[in-house]
């Protein structure tokens, strides 16, 4: 249930959602960011009920790694639950992505879950010129600029709210388990909520879910992610066949921007 849930809410914060291009010229876009920097660090706590169950932290390389000689964005997010926990269900999970820092789309992408005796390991290399996705386990082709469940949350936070209305939409595509997703999200307007770091302004989001073991309903998720340039996911709700799941930002360092969205 968490390797599901830590790969939707890391990931499915997704949520803040991009349109998708299916044509590509023969060299890489060039796609402009404002959102995010190196060394940037978000922290967060995941609640299963009343419990806190695990913590989730997205961290930026502070300097750009090199994949096939272009300089990339190194973001890990490491998902586990805490000690306290590890005797319902223990779970550390590595998710980890080289973004190109011209093009925001993925270059490389690996992945480790470790869960009680559940262990998967992934590790792909994309080709956006030729369209095609190398992986340890599969090779396919895939759509332009194809986003990975850490990727996604990167490029998503690029992406300028300001002209959306209640009920606008948003197709995603990402690449997930072997698999391509062409999913969507919607936008449902500003909320101001409380957090630990205080109350915060925040656009609210409902994406569209896999429905599987986990998630009985396509909307049985909401995503709040900051109303300023940095857009930074601020809290994840969803309901689960088993119960319920929140999942509330506890720090967030190195932004690239003013945490104006912080009342």
């Amino acid at each position: 249930m968490i390797r599901v849930l830590i790969t939707y809410l890391t990931i499915l914060i997704i949520g803040s959602g991009f349109k998708m291009d299916n044509s590509i010229e023969k060299k890489f876009r060039n796609h402009p960011n404002e959102a995010f920097t190196f060394g940037e660090q978000l922290n967060y706590r995941v609640h299963y009920g009343w419990i806190n169950a695990a913590s989730i932290d997205i961290k930026v390389g502070s300097k750009a790694k090199k994949i096939n000689g272009r300089s990339t964005y190194n973001i890990k997010a490491i998902g586990k639950t805490y000690r306290s926990f590890d005797w319902a269900y223990k779970v550390r999970d590595h998710f980890e992505t080289y973004i190109d820092s011209v093009s925001l789309a993925p270059l490389k992408y690996y992945k480790n879950v470790r869960e009680d005796n559940y262990r998967d390991e992934d590790l792909v290399y994309y080709n956006h010129i030729k369209q095609r996705l190398t992986g340890k386990k599969k090779n396919m082709d895939m759509p332009a600029y194809l986003q990975d469940i850490v990727s996604g949350i990167f490029y998503a936070r690029t992406i300028d709210f300001a002209d959306s209305k209640p009920g606008n939409t948003f197709p995603i595509s990402i690449y997930l388990d072997q698999e391509i997703y062409d999913l969507k999200f919607r936008y449902l307007g500003t909320e101001t909520i409380k957090t630990d770091l205080g109350k915060i302004k925040c656009f609210k989001l409902r994406p569209q879910l896999v429905v599987d073991r986990v998630f009985k309903d396509e909307d049985d998720m909401t995503i709040w992610v900051s109303a300023d340039k940095n857009k930074i996911p601020v809290r994840v709700k969803a309901n689960i066949y088993i119960g319920s799941v929140k999942v509330d930002i506890t720090d967030a360092s190195g932004l690239r921007n003013p945490f104006t969205s912080k009342l």
